[in-house]
């Protein structure tokens, strides 16, 4: 049965043999977290406030950790102005807000998404980071802007396991993008609808706030989002969007997990709304389709049924290799995990602190 790491704003702790165990970090927000399929390496992202946002690995399991390099931006050319947007976008982490593997092909590699909107990779296993001019220099950055923080972030580095040069992000509001050439050149995705828009500005690509994208490991070419402005899906490989409509009871969320296995499958978690982030009627429920996007079941059981408050951020929500195991983390700290595809959850705790991300190890 697999562990479950879990990033909250009070520290690293593990699921484990039915118990919850702080890792390390107590009183420090853990952003984010990855264990690397390929050596088995913890990386966990951290934020210390006036004190910087750092990177710390494991070799040990989690054992002991060792700071490690953090992304870092270069020197801002010329003057204090942002060469390609002109105005005072920093050009400084102030988040880690992805981490993920590169594809098994591409050895030692690592990809970081971060805010202010700038994409990193590593070549080393994490020993050093190098940003990814291609798209930090496309002249399209000028539209990006931020949507729940002060600046576009990247949240979202998918690999597809059957192209190894292939690599999709999401940002936060910048739209989809995707390269084809590790990262050489990018191209916007296409077909997203942004509400929150004048409605001739609604369909530009570069605005797009897509809170989280989520790819079947089998069929690589399906990919689902959870966007700002309702649910998204792709068939190939995230080049273009057709909308899912009329799912109750909310389209607006920001978790999506992929069936790894069943390309009709896909899991979400909504809300009510953009000014209202709480369950619908106070109930919180998962909302799962096993057609494709055609229908969608939601899916209660194990779950509060009233006097709900809780949010799940875009990391709050992971299904395990199987496609039978979910885990569902929450703002208020409660935790919940299903052993049936979502058929049914069970409350692991309540009392956690704030929880930013789950992920199955």
């Amino acid at each position: 049965m697999s562990d479950i790491l879990i990033g909250t704003r009070k520290g690293l702790f593990r699921y484990r043999n039915s118990a919850v165990e702080l890792v390390d970090f107590l009183g420090i927000p853990v952003t984010v977290v990855l264990r690397d399929p390929r050596d088995g390496r913890i990386h966990a992202a951290l934020d210390h406030g006036h004190f910087g946002i750092k990177l710390h690995r494991s070799d040990d399991d989690g054992a002991t950790f060792t700071e490690a390099s953090a992304p870092v931006y270069p020197p801002r050319p010329g003057d204090e102005t942002d060469p390609v947007r002109g105005d005072d976008v920093p050009w400084s982490t102030s988040l880690i807000w992805a981490l993920e593997a590169g594809h098994p092909d591409d050895a030692g590699a690592l990809w970081c998404g971060t805010i202010p909107g700038g994409l990193f990779r590593s070549t080393d296993r994490g020993d050093s980071w190098e940003l990814v001019r291609s798209l930090w220099d496309d002249p399209s950055r000028t539209n990006w802007f931020g949507g729940g923080y002060d600046f576009p972030g990247i949240h979202s580095v998918s690999i597809d396991p059957s192209r190894p040069e292939t690599v999709l992000v999401g940002i936060s509001c910048g739209g989809a993008w995707r390269s084809d050439d590790l990262g050489a050149t990018w191209s916007v995705t296409k077909g997203m609808i942004a509400d929150y828009m004048p409605p001739e500005n609604a369909e530009d690509p570069t605005i797009q706030d897509p809170h989280r994208l989520a790819r079947c490991a089998a069929a690589p070419d399906v990919v689902w989002c959870q966007h700002h402005s309702g649910m998204f899906k792709s068939t190939d490989g995230g080049s273009s969007w057709i909308e899912i409509r009329d799912v109750a009871p909310s389209t607006f969320g920001f978790a999506v997990a992929a069936h790894p296995k069943d390309p009709e499958t896909a899991w979400f978690v909504p809300a009510i709304s953009d000014e209202v982030r709480v369950p619908v009627d106070g109930r919180m429920v998962v909302t799962r389709t096993r057609d494709g996007g055609r229908s969608f079941d939601a899916i209660g059981a194990g779950l509060p049924a009233d006097n709900a408050w809780h949010l799940v951020y875009r990391h709050g929500l992971d299904v395990d290799e199987t496609g039978e195991r979910l885990a569902l983390g929450s703002t208020t700290g409660s935790l919940w995990v299903s052993e049936d595809g979502g058929d049914q959850f069970s409350e692991v705790s309540n009392d956690l602190p704030p929880i930013a991300c789950v992920r199955f190890v």
